[in-house]
């Protein structure tokens, strides 16, 4: 299993270009099957849980061609096996987003129920029970989604929480069943909008992407469509705080500032100089130590969970005390365990980690516990003093494009072990 060293220390400088949103790459490549032509997307991420979606789209019978690092095109036509194994889903709960698109357009499917990142309960009851809304028949065998309908039909779905996965699930079903269906409480991320913009491409016909209410008009067929995926907005925001936490200067580019408001807004809390262009941040902390800032996760526009741990990394190193509650997962600061093996003065109170920060931490041999977690480990290990070793680094090749080499551009001691 490989891992990542890094000796820390060293203020970052230089510039950085953003790679395709995975959580807006995901969805997208499970709405392909909802075409009844090629589709080709452009900006598409090297990440595994990519690499896992398409050889899950392969096994059901897809032909994807890869034209070059970034640009893939994708033909549903003669999709035949619309089973979702145990095997390829066990490592990544996006894949739970084939459920919607293979009902909504074959009239069944088999979804295994999905694994990846333990970070809390992420329950598939909101997906089954809109299905179930729109006149699918659903069972849950053996670990097993099973669902059936002649087609489905629209309907007024009021979701109990503002789930992403589940908004993208419902809204790719809707898109192909019988007449209007009015999704209520609907999450507005920014990758809501881009699977959006993805099927209105395709032929879709939805209003409301990005407010808490979507229509969706069903459509007899979608049609081959172009699409540029969006810019990762948490990656855009891992590498401004590697700047702020190193005491550096980074520019990102190939970015959506407009993505980042809550984020920007915690960094200049903390003390960094921020220039806005219109595809570029860049981010100035040279000579200064950063503040201790408070936070509380919530859903876009408000401060995203996606973004908890690596602000945890860099309270660790701030000046004075602070506090991040979680409020979206009840499992997600694994990560402050790990960081106190670095010197990290933390203390996690419920969904709450109180922290005190220190003149530097300390390398040290770490584990990395999920994708986000992974994030924090190595944005400590550039702000440390000495070596520090992350185990299971699985988790970050799930998340974020060659992380090792984007750090290095930026001046990072950074290297790969392999195992």
């Amino acid at each position: 299993m490989d891992k990542l060293e890094i000796t820390g220390g060293i203020p970052l400088d230089g510039e950085v270009a953003i790679s395709g949103a995975k959580n807006a790459a995901l969805p997208i490549l499970a709405a392909t099957l909802l075409a009844d032509g090629p589709v080709t997307l452009a900006n598409v991420p090297h990440l595994n849980d990519v690499t896992t979606t398409v050889r899950l789209l392969r096994r059901m019978g897809v032909e994807i061609t890869f034209h070059d690092g970034k640009t893939i095109e994708i033909d549903a036509r003669n999709a035949s096996r619309f089973v979702a194994p145990y095997d390829l889903v066990k490592t990544m709960r996006a894949s739970i987003l084939v459920l919607g698109p293979l009902v909504g357009r074959f009239g069944h499917a088999e979804v295994s129920l999905p694994g990846g990142c333990a970070i809390g309960s992420r329950p598939v009851n909101l997906h089954v029970g809109g299905l179930r809304a729109m006149g699918a028949e659903i069972s849950i065998e053996n670990g097993n989604i099973r669902a059936r309908t002649k087609r489905l039909r629209g309907a007024r779905l009021v979701l109990e929480t503002a789930t992403v996965t589940g908004t993208e699930n419902l809204m790719m079903a809707a898109a192909c069943a019988k007449g209007e269906s009015v999704i209520e409480n609907a999450a507005r991320e920014p990758e809501v909008v881009d699977l959006a913009d993805c099927l209105v491409a395709m032929g879709a016909r939805i209003e409301g992407a990005g407010t808490d209410t979507i229509h969706v008009q069903g459509t007899d067929r979608l049609t081959g469509a172009e699409h540029h995926v969006m810019p990762d907005r948490i990656e855009t925001g891992t590498y401004l705080v590697a700047g702020a936490i190193t005491g550096g200067r980074v520019t990102v580019k190939k970015t959506r500032p407009e993505h980042l408001d809550a984020v920007l807004q915690k960094l200049e809390e903390a003390g960094a100089g921020i220039d806005l262009g219109e595809t570029s941040v860049t981010l100035d902390m040279r000579g200064r130590r950063p503040r201790a800032v408070d936070i509380k996760t919530a859903p876009y526009p408000a401060f995203p969970t996606d973004m908890q741990a690596q602000f945890c990394a860099l309270n660790a190193v701030a000046d004075g005390a602070s506090a991040i509650t979680e409020t979206i997962f009840e499992n997600r600061f694994q990560h402050a365990l790990e960081l106190q093996r670095m010197g990290a003065k933390l203390r996690i109170e419920g969904n709450t980690v109180i922290c005190h920060g220190v003149d530097a931490l300390a390398g040290a041999p770490v584990m990395a516990t999920d994708l986000r977690a992974s994030a924090s480990l190595v944005l400590a290990g550039a702000a440390a003093r000495g070596t520090t070793i992350i185990d299971r680094i699985y988790h970050i090749d799930r998340g974020y494009e060659c992380i090792e080499e984007k750090l290095a551009q930026l001046g990072a001691a950074i290297r790969r072990l392999a195992s």
